[in-house]
């Protein structure tokens, strides 16, 4: 799936293909996170482990307001206790499959938005 919006003072996503991330000016694999001006391959993590502890030293690299979820080719949902623990951070998280989650976070990030990517 290509995209057409590029802007390359931020991690604008370009394309994504079989788990390969394109960005504007360098590629990852999933799980990676992304954010403005930050991005990591997150090798190890997984759903079900994700958590504060695990979230904390990526959201910390930007001021994210809003976690974006990719969960896959199909969308899953965070667990009640996932869903607590990413608000007492005060981020709001919103979870879909991957293609939405691209989408919306390149719609958010040219909206000049607080947005995080979490692919995996």
């Amino acid at each position: 799936m290509e995209f057409n919006q590029q802007d390359n003072n931020h991690n604008s996503i370009i394309s994504v293909s079989n788990n390969i991330i394109t960005l504007s000016h360098t590629t990852l694999a999933a799980p990676c996170f992304i954010s403005p001006n930050y991005h990591t391959e997150t090798p190890n993590l997984t759903l079900e482990k994700l958590d504060k502890a695990t979230l904390f030293p990526l959201t910390s690299k930007n001021d994210i307001k809003l976690l974006i979820i990719g969960t896959g080719k199909i969308g899953k949902f965070l667990n009640p206790q996932q869903q607590v623990a990413l608000q007492q951070m005060g981020i709001g998280v919103e979870s879909m499959n991957n293609e939405s989650a691209c989408r919306s976070f390149n719609l958010l990030l040219s909206d000049a938005r607080l947005v995080g990517l979490l692919l995996l």
